[in-house]
């Protein structure tokens, strides 16, 4: 593991591993430098290619990459296998399973059963968010809301991004 990614500090089960990563430590160049692992941004797509083949060498098993479109749709380990699953959480039940999201002004929302036997990941944009993707991943976890964990990763905040209206809005109704 790479001394600079963010290990969670959360009360998770001793069978959970998370990490999520920065972008030191990879392959691409100009905008993109060092370790992006988008393959939908104009970067070289063999630089991303090597970037996640780094991420993979360091877990259980490669992830399965969404197409993440800033909705509310989970899917589980299996259905994310498909590079074109458009969904924004993933969630596994199986041992070793890698649920993997990608951020950079979004945040990373990672859940857990105090159990250690499910465990999801979801991409939480403004729009997803306003969509309903964290109670969506809840339910989607089957499991009482006081029986899981979930630790908030990076993302971007109130210095560096302003609320427009249309934020706003999309929050004054409550969920979709």
């Amino acid at each position: 593991m790479r001394p600079d990614w963010i290990v969670p500090d959360w009360p998770a089960p001793a069978g959970i591993r998370a990490i999520s990563t920065t972008r030191s430590g990879g392959h691409s160049r100009g905008p993109y430098r060092s370790l992006n692992l988008g393959d939908r941004c104009g970067d070289d797509p063999r630089a991303v290619q090597r970037n996640r083949e780094r991420l993979a060498s360091a877990l259980p098993e490669a992830p399965n990459w969404l197409k993440q479109v800033h909705g509310k749709r989970v899917v589980r380990h299996g259905e994310a296998a498909a590079s074109s699953c458009e969904a924004d959480a993933v969630l596994a039940w199986e041992p070793e399973a890698v649920c993997a999201v990608m951020t950079a002004d979004c945040l990373p929302v990672l859940f857990c059963r105090r159990q250690g036997d499910r465990v999801a990941a979801a991409h939480a944009g403004w729009r997803g968010l306003a969509a309903g993707v964290l109670p969506a991943t809840v339910s989607a976890l089957d499991s009482p809301p006081g029986e899981l964990l979930a630790w908030l990763g990076p993302a971007i905040g109130p210095a560096r991004y302003e609320v427009g209206r249309e934020v706003a809005e999309a929050f004054s109704g409550g969920y979709a």
